[in-house]
């Protein structure tokens, strides 16, 4: 005959089994009980490896435990290059904001504003290549304006500092983008009839950019916009001044609006 075993004796069996099973942990934390120099010591050694989101995860876990420390502060700088790293310029921006705010006499402060001229740095690469394939007219260059305000922070802030070098020669190139981009806006109006507008782009970047070779362009516009609005005075002092820097200009060419580009920065 099988024998059958008691139900209660069948049930504590099972409570033991759950019992067992929970007390043992899912996901052990392995760095638990880690001081924070080690915290920070695997994060940098995971950054170094390239791997960003673990980096990340080690730098916001030295964070929580240790907020007070001199290795939390440099925690959010670590994580904000890891994102940048990580191709994720939103939350590079967000983390770097935080540090500047949270520490705003950090000594690496001269860092944290290179960082953040960094990030939008590299969307103003992708604003480069993508100007001449789409409208500009709808599109704010941001980016190229945010990065160039964060360079310029840091080199009248911290004229000695290793990075303003670097930022400085950033800085013209962000100059010849934006440029060129009121430039390209001018142009736009021209080719929809819309010669005011146009001439007013051109005056604008002149005023604004008067040392960037898109100059030439932006004289050329208004000589151009002034000859269609039928304002005599404005076109001939435009061109006088256009023919005096440039006398050998191809700007008034009607193959300006429509030819290689010569003025982009890149």
């Amino acid at each position: 005959m099988k024998q059958i075993l008691p139900r209660f004796f069948l049930a504590s069996v099972a409570a033991v089994l759950v019992a067992g099973c929970a007390s043992e942990p899912k996901d052990k934390d392995e760095t638990k009980g880690w001081p924070a120099e080690k915290l920070f010591s695997e994060a940098k050694a995971e950054q170094a490896a390239k791997s960003y989101t673990k980096s990340i995860e080690l730098f916001e876990k030295l964070e929580a435990r240790f907020p007070y420390g001199k290795y939390a502060q440099q925690a959010q700088l670590e994580i904000a290059y890891d994102q940048y790293k990580d191709q994720e310029p939103l939350l590079a921006q967000a983390a770097i904001d935080r540090f500047i705010k949270t520490n705003p006499a950090h000594p690496s402060m001269d860092y944290a504003l290179y960082l953040k001229g960094l990030v939008s740095f590299n969307e103003v690469q992708g604003f480069g290549s993508a100007m001449f394939k789409q409208d500009m007219s709808e599109r704010d260059p941001k980016a190229a304006r945010e990065s160039f305000e964060a360079f310029r922070q840091l080199v009248n802030r911290y004229p000695d500092s290793k990075y303003t070098g670097d930022a400085t020669a950033r800085m013209d190139y962000l100059i010849g983008a934006l440029a060129s981009y009121e430039l390209h806006v001018s142009k736009y109006y021209y080719k929809r009839g819309a010669y005011l507008a146009a001439a007013n782009r051109g005056k604008l970047l002149i005023e604004t950019y008067p040392k960037t070779r898109q100059v030439e362009g932006g004289l050329g516009m208004m000589v151009i916009s002034y000859d269609k609005l039928g304002l005599n005075d404005l076109r001939d002092d435009a061109k006088r001044v256009l023919l005096q820097n440039y006398p050998k200009t191809v700007v008034l060419d009607p193959a300006f609006l429509d030819g290689d580009p010569w003025w982009r920065p890149w």
